[in-house]
């Protein structure tokens, strides 16, 4: 199978991380969002990235029914869930998918004020999750789940963002800074995005155009296209 791409879009890497998990062979590319081809927007109706090409050729879109259809068409992470389960793990998931964009916002935040206004935002979500997680290395227990690698996107990217800035989203609340540790540990944030992701990343997010990047040091920063909401799903 192949999935379409752009390099930093976390809706993408919410896809590719559950295919590392399954240990499913794929192959990437990579477009420009800023130039799509012709070719993408004939399969991809909403014109978003992550779309799912399956090995009989069928097109998938939007990264919620990618994730159900390659949950469903290979080995269950957690095949014994129950209906109610399975629900309540769509729905934690789902409260991590819809802060991606709201993280994006508040990553590019121009000043000190704009960004404390948006982190407070992210931080409503950081403070519901914080409340549901327990004492158990992963979301449900000592088995990573859908959930666990819906939330591995914002944990990636704020474990970035706190190494090269200083930043720290997540501030005091322990659960999510210990889920955050254990789920970078499983290796499937670097293995989910291209080699260069960081620097694509930090170029992007810490350029001289945002509060955070301004004095932080990052070499070679040229990246120059963001995830809008008109880009990812």
């Amino acid at each position: 199978m192949k999935i379409v791409s752009f390099k930093i879009c976390p809706f993408v890497q919410r896809v590719t991380a559950l295919l590392e998990a399954k240990n499913i062979d794929y192959k990437l590319e990579f477009i420009s969002l800023r130039d799509k081809p012709q070719w993408f927007l004939d399969i991809s109706p909403n014109g978003q990235v992550p779309v799912l090409i399956t090995d009989k050729g069928k097109a998938l879109f939007e990264s919620d029914a990618i994730v159900e259809y390659i949950e469903e068409a290979f080995p269950a992470l957690q095949p014994e869930l129950s209906l109610e389960d399975k629900a309540t793990n769509r729905a934690w998931s789902y409260l991590a998918s819809k802060n991606y964009l709201v993280q994006c916002s508040a990553q590019r935040s121009p000043n000190e004020n704009v960004l404390m206004e948006r982190s407070q935002k992210l931080g409503h979500a950081f403070d519901k999750i914080e409340k549901q997680l327990g004492d158990t290395p992963f979301f449900a227990g000592e088995t990573i789940s859908l959930v666990d690698l819906a939330w591995l996107t914002i944990l990636h990217r704020a474990d970035i963002i706190q190494r090269r800035s200083g930043y720290d989203f997540i501030g005091n609340r322990p659960k999510l800074k210990k889920w955050q540790k254990q789920l970078l540990a499983t290796g499937l944030a670097e293995k989910s995005v291209a080699p260069d992701f960081e620097e694509a990343f930090s170029g992007f997010y810490l350029s001289d155009q945002t509060f955070l990047g301004r004095g932080c040091t990052v070499e070679n920063c040229s990246f120059s296209e963001a995830c809008a909401t008109d880009a990812c799903c």
